[in-house]
């Protein structure tokens, strides 16, 4: 049994799209990054985490511990965008958003998503970057984006599967990961735990 460790809706619409079974079963735990701590670093070490509290939790609520949780695994992602190195996570109000989405215009940035799969037998960790090219952003532009609530639950305060796609000049790497999780890398990972 496949186990997602995200709330995420488009996690669960992307891992349908694959052909995956699974339930949802989401993490809570802190997700500030640690200081000084390097963008790939802090979301393979959430993703991780996420896994393994999930993992745990379940194997806590199990009659049979081990029975039950011998053929599962617990997939955990956490997505970040970043530029210039410094991460962009989810925006704390409007201000914020829009703050982020200047930063963002007429700019390369990189989204990176880290990925964790636990096991009874072992975890694995890895980690996609794709760098996304936006055009340059009008005031208004900003104001209509961030008035229609799409970015506020969002990473770099957009969605590129939302309104935000006509603003998306270029993209180099995994648009799946953009959106929120790299399906190839994720697939890749399955099969070399056997799942």
């Amino acid at each position: 049994m496949l186990v997602l460790a995200s709330a995420s809706p488009r996690r669960r619409e992307l891992l349908t799209q694959v052909g995956y079974r699974f339930e949802v079963h989401p993490a809570h735990i802190p997700e500030d990054p640690l200081p000084g701590e390097d963008p790939i670093a802090y979301v393979t070490r959430l993703a991780r985490e996420k896994a393994e509290a999930v993992y745990r939790e379940l194997s806590n609520h199990s009659i049979h511990p081990k029975d039950c949780l011998d053929g599962q695994s617990v997939l955990g992602a956490d997505t970040t965008v970043t530029l210039d190195n410094a991460i962009l996570g989810k925006p704390e109000d409007a201000a914020d958003a829009a703050r982020m989405l200047r930063l963002l215009s007429g700019r390369t940035h990189r989204v990176i998503t880290g990925v964790a799969l636990v096991t009874a037998k072992r975890t694995e960790v890895a980690a996609e970057v794709t760098a996304v090219r936006f055009l340059t952003l009008s005031d208004e532009d900003i104001a209509e984006y961030v008035s229609s609530g799409e970015p506020m639950d969002k990473a770099g305060a957009y969605a590129i599967q939302g309104r935000a796609a006509r603003w998306i000049h270029r993209i180099e790497g995994c648009y799946f990961n953009v959106v929120g999780l790299p399906l190839a890398l994720v697939c890749s990972l399955l099969e070399s735990c056997d799942y």
